[in-house]
């Protein structure tokens, strides 16, 4: 299938979740790579694990993205993870200092949650052959009363308000770059990139798992994604996502 064609911008003012509104348009519609869903509302956005997703209607940006990688194997997952986070903290670098990703993707201010990404992938014949990217920046929003441990917006920060538009034409042009990088199978470069943006890189912190608590510094991330802490006495651990929990 030709997926070169412009990518569409499509702006919604209220969907259920612009994931699945991009899944259901691509069962009967033709969009291409780089095509977006844009909802001012959602009103079953979610989060990692099924947790909901706050976003007071018109104030932030709520958009999935569509993206069709060229001849990327299936084990490469981990690298839609990497491109979607650092193209959603470069954007925001345009704006602010001190954005970091967490792993798996969440994207941090200081030690507060300004982006969170959730993506749906499809494989075929041992390839990713599709990606929904799900996306929530907090922009304008000014207060958040959900039990989400710790919420940011943009607005919060500086007291400034922001361009939605601007901010999302940033975005696409960032995630296009990013994108390129990954279909010309740059993955050590993107990986770099990553590891370079995490939160906490540098020095041991607090970490949890199901032996209980303890102390480690980020090592790397396996290309399957799993996370590989260092404990002071050397000793390396491997975790899969919801498997070890930061620590304040």
């Amino acid at each position: 299938m030709n997926h070169t064609q412009t990518p569409r911008l499509i702006h919604l003012p209220e969907t259920d979740s612009t994931n699945k509104y991009l899944l259901r348009i691509i069962e009967t519609e033709h969009l291409c790579s780089g095509s977006i869903v844009w909802a001012d509302l959602q009103t079953a956005g979610r989060g990692q694990a099924d947790n909901r997703w706050e976003s007071e209607a018109g104030k932030n940006l709520t958009f999935s993205i569509l993206f069709y990688p060229e001849r990327a194997p299936a084990n490469r997952l981990f690298a839609i993870n990497e491109i979607a986070s650092l193209s959603v903290k470069y954007t925001l670098d345009k704006y602010l200092p001190d954005m970091t990703v967490k792993w798996a993707n969440d994207v941090y201010y200081k030690d507060s949650k300004i982006a969170g990404i959730l993506i749906e992938n499809a494989i075929m014949d041992g390839e990713i052959s599709q990606s929904v990217i799900g996306i929530g920046i907090n922009i304008n929003q000014k207060v958040f009363s959900s039990d989400a441990p710790n919420p940011i917006s943009m607005t919060q920060i500086t007291g400034q308000t922001y361009d939605l538009k601007m901010i999302m034409d940033d975005f696409r042009r960032i995630f296009a770059e990013q994108s390129e990088r990954l279909n010309n199978a740059c993955y050590d470069t993107i990986h770099s990139h990553y590891l370079n943006a995490m939160y906490r890189k540098v020095g041991f912190y607090e970490y949890a798992d199901d032996t209980g608590s303890f102390s480690a510094r980020i090592y790397d991330i396996e290309p399957t994604g799993r996370l590989i802490l260092e404990r002071p006495d050397g000793r390396l651990s491997r975790y899969a996502f919801k498997e070890v929990t930061y620590l304040q």
